[in-house]
């Protein structure tokens, strides 16, 4: 597990976020992108969906804010952690958005029935990349009321 504090001073407070993220450049990207937002955010990031079903279940955890999904991960893959949260009374209400470099229809149409919130293909252009993540603070952060996870 690793915990990466992102504080840049903001009204609204800190937002939780889990990335679940298997590939260690993705996860650095994800980091540098988020550190260029003007949310305070303290990221935690689980290298595949039993790790972060786990996590997600310790009682002593606070639930994310928002959870940045991988569909192609080891072992558990990103599809089997959704349906296994949305099944979850208590993890439900959590948003999802899945941040995958598969543009497969059958993947969004999956996910989407699987109660993801949104699906993201992720870009290969880095400047592409961090404009997507704006896109996802502007929205996620900026402008929805996001459910209480306490």
């Amino acid at each position: 597990m690793l915990n990466f504090l992102i504080y840049v001073e903001n009204y609204r407070g800190f937002y939780n976020i889990l990335l679940v993220e298997d590939n260690p450049a993705d996860v650095e990207l994800t980091m540098e992108a988020f550190s260029r937002c003007q949310s305070s955010v303290n990221m935690t990031v689980m290298p595949s969906g039993i790790e972060a079903l786990n996590h997600l279940h310790k009682d002593d955890e606070e639930l994310p804010d928002l959870i940045l999904l991988d569909l192609n991960l080891p072992g558990w893959d990103g599809k089997s952690f959704l349906k296994e949260i949305k099944q979850d009374s208590r993890l439900r209400k959590i948003p999802v958005i899945i941040l995958s470099t598969s543009n497969s229809n059958n993947d969004v149409e999956e996910s989407y029935s699987l109660n993801a919130n949104c699906y993201i293909t992720k870009p290969l252009d880095v400047h592409l990349f961090f404009e997507k993540i704006r896109c996802i603070e502007a929205f996620w952060l900026n402008t929805v009321a996001l459910p209480s996870t306490v």
